[in-house]
């Protein structure tokens, strides 16, 4: 079932007032992502305001997914003791049947059907997931309650409220089922699969076996009527016996020819042989001498079609809906709406929202926004409907707006006062962490920047230096930190990025002025007041550090690319002992000392979960903001060995590199870690082919594949990533051809515009002679004919402005329309499962995001040897 997005509100009420002191606590199974940590803080923040208990269970994978409905979901059923409940699914669970997936569909740990003893759990599974595509059972699956009727027959009766899936104003909850919160896009994206569903639905199974074994009984059949027919021609037939008791020696079959042969006999007269009056109706007697009366019309009758044409048609119809829901899900995997962002529309249709529920959905768009997933044109919906709530929230004098609005606004380190928790909009640039590292370091981190000036390079690196001197920053003053920085500096810094920009190919690297009220691409801070001021994306960085890689800063030493610590003669069994992701005992991909291992899991999510608390989170955050900054120095360090070094191999169907040396490698046995370190890698792979001028044709060229060896375990853990929801997104990058002919175009452009202002004063002063001797002779005034003229020069240059704007409109109109092409969808996850189906490697796929899987350390070779044939792009 679903539910439609404007009746958002309608689950959550009914749980507020079916609730009761004796009533099992809301069961909250979130995934281990920024995103669905946020939706948890809003979510239990609305169930604490309304007095409703709950329970928070943080879900690794889908073994852990298992293992908590057989444990937690299961004793709520109303089957094994329990009142029923209501259990929340942040994250996770929108891509698989999740009914069988908890426990909930009736099987019995052997597989067995336990019939209709699951009827009515009582359990209401909420599936809130960003995740791509649905499972269309969760989505259009109405449980059906089988009864007994007055007859002994069996009655199956139908949900109430619920309509072809789709909950309606009239459903009432405490029956149970899974129930997926629609985003707004479902019911326009899945016409036609729901059309399929359903259809399949209401037919019969029919399979090619069937169509065979129909053909093997007509054979029989007919064997059967040539045993029956006649030995000679002149035998008599069988005689039958006719409604009025007269014989008759038309044979079945000539019965059912007999009208078929009148027709062909009377196809030259139009009006039809009607039988004799009296006579048999069968025959075709006709009397000659009368005239024949005159008959309706009717269709020629159709001949019927056997059962074995039925079934083909049936059979070819199944086939079709099938094809249809197979398409769908080879599509490929993507992501829709934040969570975090659906739990605070929930907010504020209960009209509970407030500053520290949207601190929390910006937060967590913003940490989608900051990976390569999803769909930059939705996201970018999403942010300007939360600009619109920060304005509205947090109501700023027009003054203090403009200034903010202006070409010289500075991005804010300090709150207005120390009671200010209020958030604010702010240009800010693509540096990564610039309130708490210096300029430079926050401009050689940041992947953005990074990657357009190869900063791997030494070469690289001459270049951002270039750039400061041209921006009149010297290393000296570069090298401070920002908030230490000269006030001049950093209020004309926006500007001085803005006039380079372009020739640097670093276009979205500050916000520029155009755009819906001024402030297009703009971020957000928030301050508490004197403690401390940071961004939505520097807290959405250091929340997701401390999910990948912890805090423990013993653990993660600051280590240099080619040497270890000497000082540190523990390294090794450090090493040895680093947290490794989740992985499930019985699936042969882990060791018999797991089991030893600490729950950093745990740990770490609810370390996550209190750094956003609304008080105390934020000596949390700041004391974790060094992970942060250890992870993309490693991330730094990492992906310059692999682009320097040229180990990115480009196969036939993507490009592939393995990080199994180094001091940096246990850092990224953590999936999300990865996926960063990818990322990386891919941008700087993308540059580097557009600036050689490189026409990508294939989106092919876009995936990219990226393994780190997890020593420990002896297993890779990999991740797919590009076709469509990678760095491409992230801006156009310019060859330096283009970048040379785009400087060429603006320098005609200025000439011709000099030109024509040159040619516009010499007409200007013509003209002012000829009138001024005209009226001189007239005995008129010089002032009167300067008026004229210069309301004749503004209105030249009124309509020369408007032709440049029109001109730059277009321009952007032609660079948006280009972003906003449609591009393929991930399908890494589809490759991966058909590769352990034709191969048989050891591999296990447990996260939630299909394109990550682990490998066994021996079975890499032929895993990507495999995985090089495969279509990875939708």
């Amino acid at each position: 079932m679903y539910l439609p997005r404007q009746q958002i509100s309608q689950l959550y009420t009914d749980l507020i007032r079916t609730t009761h002191p004796s009533s099992s606590p809301v069961l909250v199974l979130t995934s281990l992502t920024v995103d669905s940590l946020c939706a948890t803080r809003i979510l239990t923040s609305l169930l604490k305001r309304d007095f409703i208990p709950h329970t928070i269970i943080p879900v690794s994978g889908y073994a852990d997914l298992q293992r908590a409905g057989a444990e937690l979901v299961l004793p709520l059923t109303r089957q094994r003791g329990g009142d029923g409940g209501t259990v929340a699914c942040l994250g996770l669970g929108g891509t698989v049947a999740l009914e069988d997936m908890l426990g909930l569909s009736g099987t019995t740990e052997d597989g067995a059907i336990q019939g209709e003893a699951m009827d009515e759990h009582g359990v209401e599974v909420w599936v809130i997931d960003s995740h791509r595509p649905w499972n269309l059972e969760n989505v259009f699956g109405t449980p059906t309650i089988i009864q007994q009727g007055d007859d002994g027959a069996e009655v199956v009766r139908r949900r109430v409220g619920v309509h072809e899936g789709k909950i309606t104003p009239g459903y009432k909850s405490g029956q149970g089922g899974i129930i997926v919160w629609d985003d707004g896009d479902l019911e326009a994206e899945l016409t036609s699969e729901k059309e399929a569903y359903f259809a399949l639905q209401n037919m019969p199974e029919i399979t090619e076996d069937d169509l065979a074994l129909d053909e093997g009984e007509q054979d029989d059949e007919d064997a059967d009527q040539e045993d029956d027919e006649p030995s000679s021609a002149g035998q008599k037939r069988k005689r039958t016996s006719s409604p009025d008791g007269s014989d008759d020696e038309l044979d079945s079959d000539e019965e059912n020819d007999r009208p078929r042969r009148r027709r062909r006999s009377n196809s030259s007269d139009s009006i039809p042989i009607p039988s004799s009056p009296g006579g048999n109706p069968l025959s075709a007697q006709v009397d000659i001498g009368s005239t024949p009366p005159p008959m309706p019309s009717s269709p020629p009758k159709q001949r019927q079609k056997s059962a074995k044409q039925l079934r083909k048609e049936l059979l070819k119809l199944r086939r079709k809906h099938e094809a249809t829901l197979d398409k769908y899900y080879d599509l490929g995997t993507s992501s829709a709406e934040c969570v975090s962002s659906m739990i605070y529309s929930l907010a504020s249709e209960l009209g509970k929202e407030d500053n520290e529920l949207l601190w929390l959905a910006i937060v967590g768009v913003s940490s989608v926004a900051s990976m390569p997933s999803g769909s930059a044109i939705k996201l970018n919906q999403i942010r300007a409907l939360l600009q619109e709530e920060v304005i509205r929230l947090n109501p700023i004098p027009e003054g203090e707006l403009q200034r903010s609005q202006s070409a010289e606004a500075i991005i804010p380190t300090t709150a207005r006062s120390p009671t200010d928790n209020s958030i604010r909009l702010s240009p800010e640039p693509r540096f990564l962490l610039i309130r708490h590292w210096s300029l430079y370091d926050s401009m050689l981190h940041s992947p953005y920047l990074a990657t357009r000036l190869h900063v791997w390079s030494d070469s690289g690196k001459k270049r951002m230096h270039k750039l400061l001197a041209k921006m009149g920053v010297s290393l000296n003053e570069a090298g401070k930190g920002y908030l230490h920085m000269d006030t001049e500096l950093k209020r004309t810094l926006r500007k001085r990025i803005l006039k380079f920009a372009e020739q640097y190919n670093l276009d979205g690297l500050v916000p520029g002025d155009n755009g819906r009220n001024g402030m297009e691409g703009w971020g957000f801070v928030r301050s508490w007041g004197w403690r401390g001021t940071l961004s939505a994306e520097d807290v959405a960085i250091v929340v997701g550090a401390i999910l990948e890689v912890g805090t423990d800063a013993h653990l993660f030493p600051d280590l240099k690319l080619d040497s270890r610590s000497s000082s540190d003669p523990n390294y090794n069994t450090r090493v040895r002992n680093l947290p490794t992701p989740p992985h499930s005992s019985d699936d042969g991909m882990g060791d018999d000392a797991a089991a030893d291992v600490p729950d950093y899991i745990t740990q770490r999510f609810f370390r996550a979960y209190d750094s956003l608390a609304p008080t105390k989170g934020l000596s949390t955050l700041q004391k974790s903001i060094s992970s942060a900054q250890n992870l993309y120095k490693a991330i730094l360090r990492v992906g310059s060995a692999l682009i320097s070094k040229k180990q990115i191999r480009h196969l036939s169907a993507f490009r592939m590199g393995v990080v199994k040396e180094g001091p940096d490698v246990p850092l990224f046995t953590h999936p999300g870690a990865l996926v960063r370190l990818a990322a990386w890698v891919g941008e700087a792979v993308a540059v580097l082919d557009s600036e050689k001028g490189r026409k990508v044709h294939k989106r092919k060229d876009d995936a990219l594949v990226l393994g780190a060896l997890d020593e420990s375990r002896s297993v890779y853990v990999v991740v797919g990533l590009g076709g469509g929801n990678g760095w491409s997104a992230t801006g156009k990058i310019r060859s330096k051809a283009e970048i040379k002919e785009r400087e060429e175009r603006k320098k005609r452009k200025a000439a011709e515009k000099a030109a024509q202002k040159a040619e516009r004063a010499r007409k200007k002063e013509e003209r002012r002679i000829l009138r001024r001797e005209r009226m001189e002779a007239n005995g008129l005034l010089d002032s009167d004919v300067e008026d004229d003229d210069e309301e004749s020069e503004a209105e030249t240059e009124s309509v020369s402005s408007r032709s440049s704007n029109e001109d730059s409109d277009d321009s952007d109109d032609d660079e948006e329309t280009s972003k906003k092409r449609s591009r393929g969808l991930n399908r890494f996850g589809q490759a991966f499962q058909e590769v352990v189906e034709e191969t048989g490697a050891r591999m296990r796929i447990d996260s939630f995001e299909h394109s990550v899987v682990e490998v066994r350390k021996e079975d890499l070779a032929g895993f990507l040897e495999a995985l090089a044939r495969k279509p990875v792009v939708g």
